[in-house]
């Protein structure tokens, strides 16, 4: 396993460190609800910064903003091997049943633009941004590590983050039609655009717990999500250690 050193001068991660040295895993969600489970039960032998293999937790905050520089922070602090964001997520298609669980293949940040004469226009329709301008790829922020952590198999989707939850139709029409999203979050692509410009390995695992658009909390599944979310997550945690 690669780890990277941060280069103050140059502001970036470079440098890899030895294979030999421990593997250090963070686990990061916007709430410690989502990972709490896990944390109440994790393998005691993961803990210790000294260790092979070792996992520690964070809370990023909601949203992107907040969670881009609380993760900023704790990149240059820890420098981890690999950084683990859980979460709970909407979805944009109602034959995928609550509760499921997913890792997100692509992210993109869906609220950065302008709504003009009816039309949403974002960075790329401006000519803001280059659609392969780093650490873009085609207009999207792919996980170019999911193939190499995504020791599960889990299924995988292509995500949108937002700040402002999607309850317009119009939007979630643009977003699971034009963007092809299948997972709605606050920080996904937060992860994805600071780990892809970074070089610091990532994986997103997302479990749904409501439909898109819908706000009757009663017909959401937070409960079974979060329980599946943990479950996997430990699952994944024990596949990780095999490997490190």
């Amino acid at each position: 396993m690669q780890r990277y050193k941060f280069d103050r001068q140059d502001n970036h991660f470079s440098q890899p460190i030895t294979d030999l040295c421990p593997m250090r895993v963070i686990i990061t969600a916007a709430t410690n609800g989502e990972w709490m489970p896990t944390f109440q039960k994790i393998n005691p032998a993961y803990a210790g910064l000294n260790k092979r293999f070792s996992v520690g937790f964070h809370e990023s905050g909601i949203g992107l903003l907040a969670s881009s520089v609380s993760l900023m922070k704790m990149f240059v602090q820890e420098t981890p091997t690999l950084i683990i964001q859980v979460g709970i997520g909407g979805c944009f298609d109602k034959k995928i049943p609550l509760g499921k669980v997913f890792a997100i293949k692509d992210d993109f940040a869906g609220d950065i633009g302008v709504q003009e004469n009816k039309t949403w226009k974002d960075l790329f329709d401006l000519k803001l941004d280059k659609p392969n301008d780093a650490p873009y790829e085609k207009k999207s922020l792919p996980n170019p590590w999911l193939s190499q952590y995504n020791l599960l198999k889990l299924p995988t989707k292509k995500g949108v983050s937002v700040n402002t939850i999607t309850t317009d139709k119009n939007k979630i029409a643009l977003f699971n039609g034009r963007y092809k999203a299948t997972i709605e979050s606050m920080e996904g692509a937060a992860l994805h655009y600071i780990g892809r410009d970074l070089n610091i390995p990532f994986i997103q695992i997302r479990a749904v717990s409501n439909y898109v658009g819908e706000r009757n909390k009663a017909k959401w599944k937070m409960k079974e999500a979060i329980y599946n979310l943990n479950e996997t997550l430990l699952q994944y945690l024990d596949a990780l250690h095999k490997i490190a």
